[in-house]
């Protein structure tokens, strides 16, 4: 538009563009109390950003929940991935919501299903927003013609979807034609969408858009000459496509002519469903034809209609179209996203061009080659501080492997009403208020991300399912930079991980699920295939093997193994009480396990276990006979430790609490199995329990003297003696400052490891360990962004700070 209104210089064509800028404007609503856009979009519209609207009567009558909240998060991460702003719009409680926060999106899809959750088109939007003025309160998901309205009001241009609706067939007697190609009509908004669903009567669509002025392609991928408008399931139709479009330039060239012309109907961009993914259209005529034969006999008609054909084409299809209905719209945002970019590269270039320039961002332009959906796309950097790193076969080098969980985790934050019998716990049995959460996480992968901020090289070594979560994961995980080549993807019926967390009103954990089967039903062999011997071939070879206790007790000490094997500092993260146990758990091919994984064949250089865990450890030791051991006698005997016991030192050392608590004595007892223990003791700081080789400084250190409470007399040269010592938290963080406690131990772990490998001596990175999970408490992530803003305290240097490992032969 701007080209144009330059051109005209004489005071009338200066009037005239004024009265049709302010007429556009009228159209973009400001927040009221029924209309509300979200501070983020709301800066990426006023900023030139790329935004793309998504709309959510897929979550509400689409997909079920948990699966809808997976596939909005997914389909948010495609966006963001590929340079954009996600604008999901709904309706919560009578208020049109465009840009919804993960909460709203939890409350909306969590109500799917409910009697007041309704499907939302244009003609259903003032009643339910009306209504709210009378207490009766609605949500909804909005239909393409609803979200296409919204998005038009708060000045969105492009919106990605999955099918559009249509004429029905027989629509010459019933009439029954949606409400998605009237609004195309008059409403100037590009939806890019896999066509219409293909029960429809796709000519006669096509030819009621025509009739309603709506511009309407198909993308190429790659093909030649004219192409056939897509049908939803199948990549062609047998009805041609009016136009073909080469790619997302040419398609951003398009929707920048038709504003500019004031042009106030939609346009239609076909993006045919991924190759791979596609049902022919041969398969599918006798499916779609027994569906709507069933429809009509029941009487399904009008908005009922649409749904029951699908229901039944999953029905007759075995769940097959499921799969391709997912990729379909994962492949249909991630174009509409492309679009968006291309379009605000465009408008900056055509500004810049007149001579107007604006503090607008600018997108980095992609290339005018078409991005089919079989090919990878690759995309800015999310950050200056966190490099996206793609599969490749050649992989960067590799300081720390974290092998363990990666899952998706919802957090409950029990929020008491008024009148709640307890301000405090969640009554068990029944419903609570609560504030719901979903974030990527899993100890593993929380472990990673802390170490990837604080600037380590860390490959995350995990397995997700192919499945709507699974996907969601792993563009998480590469929106967040972090290297993606150990994440494994495994047919179904396997499950990705997922964690519910419920915590009281002071954010402290009082229930959690997990599903970590994915990981539990693996074998020493899978990884060995999976993971092993790919390392191998690349010379991967880690400073740090971290492994959670999210593997079953074969694996996870197949992993520590490996470590082993390659002279790295192996570390182990317990989890929980229950699973803690199997670093000590002996396995089918062990006869001995308590003369196996005693120092100096031990298994795990450092242990980071909280109290229970703690005990749960030492517990399993005592029940498996491993401290009647002689190898366990020959270890303590070498510490050093005086005929009197060592209580008085302990209490002296670290307080007559902890002593009277056993804490310390249990940790002392489990150094022959791991050799440096971090006890975590919540906000009394942490325990740090260690043999000391030998040569150890410490030994000679006068300042370290008070924490050296035994050491060898009999001179066998195993151990040097015993270092014991409290690092309390350096700042107390107040109860009205938590926001969530989960994923603190493992930020605190990721900080430790990223210091090690840094060159730091384990009692020297403790102080900047517990800053970090500082912040991770002050925030509702698993891992708190501000942790990025330690990394100057490391110091990068050697491993010089690791008293083990020791080079063990295993063969």
């Amino acid at each position: 538009m701007s080209l144009l209104q330059r051109a005209c210089t004489r005071p009338r064509a200066q009037l005239k563009r004024s009265i049709l800028q302010a007429a556009a404007s009228r159209r973009h609503l400001t927040n009221n109390g029924f209309f509300q856009v979200s501070d983020e979009v709301r800066e990426a519209l006023n900023t030139n950003k790329p935004v793309v609207a998504l709309e959510t009567t897929i979550y509400t009558h689409g997909f079920p929940y948990p699966d809808n909240v997976a596939l909005a998060s997914l389909l948010e991460s495609v966006v963001r991935v590929n340079g954009g702003v996600p604008a999901t719009i709904g309706i919560l409680d009578g208020v049109a919501h465009v840009g919804m926060s993960p909460e709203e999106l939890i409350r909306l899809t969590e109500s799917a299903g409910k009697s007041t959750t309704l499907k939302l088109s244009r003609r259903d939007l003032s009643y339910v927003c009306g209504l709210r003025l009378t207490n009766k309160r609605f949500n909804g998901g909005t239909t393409i013609a609803g979200t296409m309205l919204l998005a038009h009001l708060a000045g969105i241009r492009i919106f990605g979807t999955g099918g559009l609706g249509g004429v029905h067939r027989g629509a010459e007697s019933s009439m029954d034609i949606s409400a998605d190609l009237t609004e195309l009509g008059r409403t100037p908004v590009t939806v890019i969408s896999s066509g219409c669903k293909s029960f429809l009567d796709i000519g006669r669509t096509l030819e009621y858009l025509e009739t309603e002025g709506v511009g309407v392609g198909t993308f190429a991928d790659g093909r030649k000459g004219d192409v056939d408008f897509p049908s939803f399931w199948a990549r062609d139709s047998g009805v041609k496509s009016p136009t073909t479009i080469e790619n997302e330039r040419d398609a951003a060239a398009i929707i920048h002519a038709q504003h500019s012309l004031q042009i106030q109907s939609g346009l239609l961009f076909a993006n045919p469903v991924p190759a791979e993914s596609e049902i022919p259209r041969e398969a599918m005529d006798s499916v779609i034809a027994e569906a709507i034969r069933q429809a009509d006999a029941s009487g399904a008609s009008g908005k009922d209609n649409t749904p029951f054909i699908l229901n039944k084409i999953k029905e007759l299809t075995g769940g097959k179209s499921i799969p391709a209905n997912g990729a379909l719209i994962e492949s249909n945002v991630r174009r509409a996203a492309i679009v968006a970019k291309e379009l605000s590269v465009l408008e900056a270039n055509q500004d810049g061009a007149q001579g107007s320039t604006t503090g607008y961002f600018t997108p980095v332009p992609t290339s005018p080659i078409s991005s089919s959906a079989n090919t990878p796309i690759e995309t800015p950097p999310s950050s200056p501080e966190a490099p996206l790193i793609t599969a490749s076969s050649d992989p960067p080098p590799v300081d720390i492997i974290v092998a363990g969980a990666l899952a998706v985790d919802f957090s409950c934050d029990y929020a008491p009403l008024s009148g709640s019998s307890s301000k405090t716990d969640p009554a068990p049995h029944t419903s609570n208020p609560a504030v719901i959460t979903q974030t990527l996480g899993g100890v593993a992968h929380n472990i990673a991300k802390a170490a990837h901020y604080l600037g380590s090289n860390v490959l995350l070594c995990s397995a997700i399912g192919d499945d709507l979560s699974g996907r969601a994961a792993l563009s998480q995980l590469q929106t967040e930079g972090m290297q993606s080549d150990g994440i494994k993807m495994l047919p179904l019926p396997e499950r990705t991980a997922q964690y519910v967390a419920v915590n009281n009103a002071n954010k402290d954990l009082t229930l959690a699920m997990a599903d970590m089967s994915i990981l539990e039903s693996s074998t020493p062999e899978s990884i060995q295939s999976t993971w092993l011997s790919n390392f191998s071939e690349h010379s991967t070879k880690p400073k740090i093997v971290v492994v959670d206790a999210n593997w079953s007790a074969p694996t996870l000490q197949a992993w520590l193994h490996y470590g082993r094997s390659i002279n790295a500092y192996t570390v182990f993260e317990p989890v929980s009480t229950a699973k803690s146990t199997r670093l000590l758990t002996p396995t089918s091919s062990q006869t001995q396990p308590q003369n196996e994984n005693i120092y100096p064949t031990h298994l795990a250089d450092l242990a980071t276990p909280n109290t229970h865990e703690l005990l749960a450890l030492h517990n399993t030791a005592d029940t498996l006979s491993l401290f009647a051991s002689p190898q366990w006698f020959r270890i303590i005997d070498a510490i050093g430790i005086p005929s009197s016991g060592l209580r008085t030192r302990l209490t002296q050392t670290l307080g007559p609490a902890l002593v009277d608590e056993g804490i310390p004595q249990q940790s002392i007892k489990l150094l022959p199995f791991i050799p440096t223990i971090l006890t975590k003791l919540g906000a009394r700081g942490v325990l740090l329990t260690r043999l000391l080789l030998p040569d150890d400084p410490l030994l000679s250190d006068g300042e370290a003297a008070r924490y050296v409470l035994a050491r060898n007399g009999n001179g066998d040269g195993i151990v040097g003696g015993l270092y014991v010592r409290v690092f309390p938290v350096e700042e107390v963080v107040r109860p009205e400052e938590v926001v969530s406690v989960n994923g603190i131990g493992d930020t605190f772990l990721g900080a430790v490891v990223s210091g090690l490998v840094g060159g730091g001596a384990v009692q020297d990175v403790l102080g900047l360990a517990q800053r970090a999970a500082g912040l991770t408490l002050r925030c509702g992530e698993s891992v708190s962004r501000e942790v990025r803003g330690l990394r100057g305290e490391l110091e990068r240097g050697g491993m010089e700070g690791l008293p083990y490992p020791f080079m063990v032969d295993y063969s």
